[in-house]
């Protein structure tokens, strides 16, 4: 069931991008330190980035296919999804842990119900 038009999925990857980076502040974690803080700036500037190279009408410089695309954002939302358990920060407060949580399992869902088709007039400008 993929309604997602590419085109929405651009606009939420750099607004998501950009909420990853600052989650640790807007969550009041940020002085926890270690993986419950670069975790999700990473995986934010990983967003980014991919998102100003992917082939899609947001895209800018347009080198990767939204198939490879989406199926980063499988690996990179269930990474974050699990990172509280991977790196042990899961017995933090839950403004600690359930961000990346919640995140991850909106991104991977998103990213599910997401078409790779796009716009190929906006696409080859």
């Amino acid at each position: 069931m993929k309604v997602i038009p590419a085109f929405v999925h651009g606009i939420f990857d750099y607004i998501g991008g950009v909420a990853l980076l600052a989650a640790p502040n807007l969550f009041g974690f940020a002085d926890e330190g270690g993986a419950a803080v670069w975790v999700p700036r990473i995986i934010g500037l990983i967003v980014l980035l991919q998102s100003i190279c992917t082939r899609y009408e947001v895209g800018l410089v347009k080198l990767i296919p939204m198939r490879v695309h989406l199926m980063n954002d499988y690996a990179a939302s269930l990474f974050l999804a699990a990172s509280p358990w991977i790196f042990g920060f899961n017995d933090r407060p839950s403004n600690v842990w359930m961000p990346h949580v919640v995140v991850g399992l909106a991104v991977f869902v998103l990213s599910l119900m997401t078409r790779t088709d796009s716009d190929t007039s906006a696409v080859r400008r």
